[in-house]
Parts: C-alpha cells; sequence; structure tokens
C-alpha cells in the first residue's frame, strides 16, 4: 500500500518480498509449536527474516537492495542450526523482566533476544 500510495519502488520491493518470504514460511511450516522444544515465536520471527532476507536477495528490480541483503540472509542461513538451538534453550525458563506492565528495557531485550549468534549477525548491519 505504502509503494503505491507514494510511488516507492523500495516499499513496493519490500512489500512483494515479505509476500514471497510468507509464502516460504506457511510452505516449510515454521508457524510456532505448541510443545516445549519447538520453535516458539523467537524461533518462527527469525524463519520469517531468513526467508525474507533471501527473497530480498534474490529479487532483481534494486540490485543495491539485492546486495544489501545477499550478505545478512548469507550469514543467517551458515547459522541456522546455532540460532535455532540457541533459540529452544532458553524456553520454559523464568525470566525476570522488571516488571509486568512496565518491564526493563534491557532485560526484555535480553529475554527476547536469546541467541548469541544471531545477534552478532544482525548487529553487523
Amino acid at each position: 500500500h505504502l509503494g503505491e500510495f507514494s510511488n516507492n519502488q523500495r516499499a513496493r520491493i519490500l512489500g512483494a518480498t515479505l509476500d514471497d518470504a510468507t509464502t516460504k514460511f506457511l510452505d516449510q511450516d515454521k508457524s510456532p509449536t505448541r510443545r516445549l522444544g519447538g520453535i516458539d515465536n523467537r524461533g518462527s520471527h527469525f524463519y520469517l527474516a531468513m526467508y525474507w532476507a533471501e527473497a530480498l536477495s534474490q529479487q532483481t528490480q534494486d540490485l543495491d537492495l539485492a546486495n544489501d541483503f545477499r550478505q545478512l540472509h548469507q550469514g543467517l542461513i551458515a547459522q541456522e542450526e546455532a540460532i535455532v538451538s540457541e533459540l529452544i534453550a532458553v524456553q520454559g525458563q523464568a525470566v525476570d523482566l522488571g516488571g509486568y506492565y512496565r518491564p526493563d528495557a534491557e532485560k526484555a531485550a535480553e529475554a527476547m533476544r536469546p541467541s548469541r549468534t544471531l545477534n552478532s549477525i544482525i548487529n553487523k548491519f
């Protein structure tokens, strides 16, 4: 919508590639599982991000954008097993967020970003 409304080509590409990533996400059945030891929301978001980075790196309408996301996709794909293992390893553990209605931002970020491998890849960008 934003791409069409503002005539923004990059927004159009982001939307189209997100659609492609969502399709792959659903085809690969990467939704959160209900059981402990399967991927949760954090794992699902990792897979959506990895598939989106892949779609962005493969599109040919904006080669600069494709190049920007190629390295990210390669890093995510290369470390997929380690990242998923780190995300699953923290399940079932109590977490102190420093408050329910007003959680501490640092504690919440630490709880929601438990994969050091994923963080190291993302922090490069």
